[in-house]
């Protein structure tokens, strides 16, 4: 069984920070490639961050650049994404999602697995 599953959400205030969780199981997510993305109502998925499989290469979208940082903890078989300085405009559904074996980052067409989701909500 091959899932991912997102943890970690809720509501945060504005400048606040929030860390999510992607647990992965059925594989070791060393071997590939892990990447976040987010949804809001009305707009179409976007990529947050990636990490690639291996070597830990990491991108960033430029929204989030600066703010938000990516990392894995193998003994865990788990991503996270740290999020700090959090902006209203960072509210949506985010989703980890899986591109391998040995796989690098790539489109959101790329990806193999996909989590469920975890809402983020960013508000006074």
């Amino acid at each position: 069984q091959l899932q991912l599953v997102e943890s970690g959400g809720g509501l945060v205030q504005p400048g606040g920070s929030l860390r999510l969780s992607c647990a992965a199981s059925g594989f070791t997510l060393d071997y590939y490639a892990i990447g976040w993305f987010r949804q809001a109502p009305g707009k179409e998925r976007e990529g947050v961050s990636c990490i690639s499989s291996s070597s830990g290469s990491t991108n960033y979208a430029h929204s989030v650049k600066g703010r938000f940082t990516i990392s894995r903890d193998n003994a865990k078989n788990t991503v996270y994404l740290q999020m700090n300085s959090m902006k209203p405009e960072d509210t949506a559904v985010y989703y980890c999602a899986a591109l391998g074996p040995f796989g690098s980052c790539g489109h959101l067409a790329s990806y193999d697995y996909w989590g469920q989701g975890t809402q983020v909500t960013v508000s006074s």
